[in-house]
């Protein structure tokens, strides 16, 4: 199925609006109670396109366009749209904004027992959790972005009073955003004799190479890295002491919360007192994948030209990209460690802190080091290898090959991978956090690899692989009750499995696929892959047709030859064309360069045939 990103896009506004405004008003809704992952999730289906794609624009009424005007006719009118946004934001941050004057960053129903026969306790579900954290980047940021520009196209009192009350409490969720990022990332050093050592000297050696051997490649390959952890961090004496260690191994990334006992971060921000952390200090592949996509955020083209941060948030901002660097460094680093093949090659990958195992931790790892290989721009070997990494974990996930009976690589997409956080036992019963977004992440990650290959066959492989996944995505949208036209039914893709009525709308999935579709965008609008072989051919007969028209233009031309001349000077026009787009296209300069050749041809002919007349 061909990715389509402004009609496809259109289709999901258009569900959303339908689902979510009643009468011209937001309706949160109430299934599960408050969950600001969810809540954010939703706005970003409509303000993370809205900012990243010029077409979708909604800030300013006079250059909505037609087709997105009439996805959202649910809403309004072109100038009720944004005044409708504002709102649904300004009750998004009343909603999350806890009794003592801090934003909240609760997971709320999305936090489960391990235990089935259990419920989380309230001060559980009122946990802050990476996901929130990195979505209220993304989400800040669009509507600072959003209100920059709306602010100066309405006048209405009211609305102007809301958007001031907006304005400070998205900065202030986006420092607390930051702050809480940078309190939950976490440096966790083990000995080679541990379990968790154990583990990490198998994955890296994989039966080839003894515990001893890697232990020695692992300092060599990570002894910069070291180095700059220990001089750039403020870590426990214990963790400081024990990384200085060359024998020890370490892993860094971000827990699934506030680590315990992570200190205040000081900042000038009035984001009120800094909560507790209960979070084990171990590094969860899925949280550091979402704060790594958040993460960028801060420093893209978009948010620096807009200038969206204030002198405080730069400097956090400047702390997280120096984790987030060296993060993508070292699971980069992780994922193609050794000289032969990668241990992400190796599928499934096995988390060393909880010991799982599953092929979505491996699209984890992959997720990381396609981030390090944009950062870097990837060499072509890297590229290709990455694209067998991802076609194999599409057949695994059984989205490009067929469901076998009683096959589990259903389990996931329903009910997805069950995560155990540790260090959440503290206030209640061991909660879990569950991931079915394994297709939605993977059709993400194939689409960014394949806008930054410009390798063709890399690049072919990569468009194909995106295609079929989007056609299983796509299909698993709900076709009737709540939430038609969005996510998730995976029953429509598995028929045979048998999973029963689609559950609850998800609202992970479906801002998934709007990235996807953002994502899909930059891919279309980039310039084409450049052909050696089709640059060289185009110059050639660039040349072969300018020298031919010189010749014809020799030739005499009478009154009476009129349409003669037109041609001539049609020919003129492609042929400049043609040399104009040559290094950028060149396929489409030598479709035109053949096409002036045969009109040239038919010229030519058609005056040797009347000179022999005559």
């Amino acid at each position: 199925m061909q990715i389509k990103p402004r009609q496809h896009l259109l289709d999901v506004w258009q569900a959303i609006a339908r689902h979510s405004f009643e009468d011209g008003e937001w309706q949160w809704g109430e299934w599960g109670g408050r969950s600001s992952v969810a809540d954010a999730e939703r706005l970003l289906c409509i303000m993370y396109p809205a900012t990243e794609i010029p077409a979708f624009r909604l800030d300013d009424p006079d250059t909505t366009e037609r087709d997105v005007h009439t996805a959202l006719k649910e809403v309004g009118g072109r100038p009720e749209i944004p005044g409708k946004l504002v709102n649904a934001l300004v009750e998004f941050m009343r909603n999350h904004t806890t009794d003592d004057k801090r934003p909240s960053f609760a997971g709320g129903y999305y936090f489960s027992a391990r235990d089935p026969e259990l419920e989380p306790t309230q001060a559980q579900r009122d946990l802050g959790v990476v996901d929130s954290f990195s979505m209220s980047i993304t989400l800040s940021l669009a509507t600072l972005g959003f209100l920059k520009i709306y602010e100066g196209k309405t006048r209405r009192g009211e609305v102007r009073a809301l958007i001031d009350e907006l304005r400070t409490a998205t900065e202030s969720r986006l420092t607390a955003a930051m702050v809480s990022l940078l309190r939950s990332f976490t440096v966790n050093v083990f000995d080679a004799d541990e379990a968790q050592g154990r583990t990490l000297c198998k994955l890296l050696g994989q039966g080839q190479v003894s515990d001893r051997i890697v232990l020695q490649q692992f300092q060599r390959r990570f002894k910069a890295l070291r180095a700059t952890i220990s001089e750039s961090f403020t870590l426990g004496v214990d963790i400081a002491d024990r990384l200085k260690d060359d024998n020890q191994l370490f892993e860094c990334g971000w827990a699934w919360s506030l680590v315990k006992d992570a200190p205040p971060v000081e900042t000038s921000e009035p984001i009120g007192p800094q909560p507790d952390g209960f979070a084990k200090a171990i590094p969860y592949l899925y949280f550091t994948v979402v704060a790594l996509d958040g993460i960028q955020d801060l420093f893209s083209d978009r948010t620096l030209t807009l200038g969206l941060l204030n002198a405080e948030q730069q400097r956090l901002a400047e702390a997280l990209r120096l984790r987030w660097e060296i993060t993508q460094q070292y699971w980069s680093g992780i994922a193609r460690f050794g000289d032969g093949s990668w241990p992400l090659e190796d599928i499934p990958w096995r988390t060393t802190g909880q010991r799982l195992e599953s092929e979505y931790f491996s699209l984890s790892v992959a997720s990381i080091l396609v981030h390090d290989l944009v950062r870097r721009r990837a060499t072509d070997d890297d590229l290709t290898r990455t694209v067998s990494i991802m076609e194999r974990l599409a057949e695994r996930g059984r989205i490009t090959s067929r469901m076998t009976l009683t096959d589990t690589a259903v389990e996931l997409h329903s009910p997805g991978v069950r995560m155990p956080l540790q260090g959440s036992d503290t206030l209640g019963p061991q909660l879990v956090w569950t991931m079915n977004d394994f297709s939605a992440q993977l059709l993400k990650r194939s689409i960014q690899l394949c806008t930054l290959s410009r390798n063709i066959s890399s690049h072919d492989r990569l468009l194909r692989l995106a295609e079929q996944i989007f056609d299983h995505v796509w299909k698993r949208r709900n076709r009737g009750g709540e939430g038609v036209g969005l996510w998730d039914n995976v029953e429509a893709v598995y028929p045979e499995t048998k999973l029963g009525p689609p559950g609850p709308l998800s609202w992970s999935i479906t801002e998934r696929v709007t990235e996807c579709m953002v994502a899909a965008r930059q891919l279309y609008t980039q310039s084409p892959i450049r052909s050696t072989e089709l640059a060289i051919l185009a110059s050639a007969l660039l040349s072969e047709a300018t020298h031919l028209l010189g010749n014809e233009q020799l030739e005499p031309t009478s009154h009476t030859e009129g349409s003669r001349g037109i041609a001539l000077k049609g020919v003129e026009i492609k042929l400049r064309r043609a040399r104009l787009i040559l290094d950028n296209q060149p396929g489409t300069a030598v479709a035109l360069t053949m096409e002036v050749l045969g009109e040239l041809d038919t010229l030519a002919l058609a005056r040797h045939t009347a000179t022999r007349g005559v």
